[in-house]
């Protein structure tokens, strides 16, 4: 099975419950993400990047995003068909940047992430480049994979899908992430080691995540007491 399916698709016994609580503090935005939503989010991914782009298991998808709740779909929904995630941009088939990117991309096709704090896409879409929030809306709500994804797949940079599972339950116990945490973290999710300490772990234990961004280190111990969180990692 596919990282998605291993660590996500379980969640989904109780949809309702918060993935993850997004903090932008130099826009005062915040946008909570069910389980379900979340999951929505990933089926579209996934359903775009098959029948749209033809990705197939062990492609490569590189990614430049940082910590935020688009990126989560983009992941997953890479993760559900099977891709490799890696942050060699010049070597993947589709590449998922940010609207300031700057950096070089090689060949890859481009796929722009808006980061809109409503979800919507490009006002302006470079000539060239796909707007993935818009395009990938079209998109059904659930995923049904195609291929079993093997545990020896690569998944993660230089990590295979059974690795990338192994790591996360590894880490959540080095960080003391209990079973049901609701996590705040202000991680950065760098490939590998951000995605798998700031977002894998979390998924690991059936946890909650409130991702902090831009946010000024004194206030989170008032942000921790507002959305209850049981363990800050950072």
């Amino acid at each position: 099975m596919s990282v998605t399916e291993k660590l996500f698709t379980p969640l989904l016994r109780q949809p309702s419950t918060p993935l993850i609580t997004y903090y932008d503090d130099a826009t005062g935005g915040r946008i909570e993400l069910s389980r379900a939503t979340a999951a929505n989010w990933a089926a579209k991914t996934a359903n775009w990047l098959r029948d749209e782009w033809d990705i197939e298991p062990g492609a490569e998808i590189g990614v430049a995003l940082p910590a935020h709740w688009q990126t989560v779909g983009v992941l997953l929904g890479a993760w559900w068909v099977g891709a490799h995630i890696t942050d060699r941009l010049a070597d993947a088939e589709l590449a998922f940047v940010g609207p300031d990117h700057e950096g070089g991309t090689g060949s890859a096709q481009v796929a722009i992430v808006a980061m809109d704090p409503l979800g919507m896409g490009l006002r302006d879409k470079p000539a060239g480049k796909l707007d993935y929030l818009t395009d990938s809306r079209i998109h059904g709500d659930a995923f049904d994979p195609w291929q079993t994804i093997p545990g020896d797949a690569p998944a993660l940079a230089d990590s295979t899908v059974d690795e990338v599972v192994a790591a996360a339950a590894d880490g959540a116990k080095a960080r003391g992430i209990t079973q049901g945490a609701r996590v705040l973290s202000t991680l950065d999710w760098t490939i590998p080691g951000g995605v798998i300490d700031g977002l894998l772990t979390v998924l690991s234990v059936g946890g909650s995540l409130v991702q902090c961004a831009n946010t000024d280190p004194a206030r989170l111990a008032d942000r921790a007491a507002t959305e209850r969180t049981t363990t800050t990692i950072s």
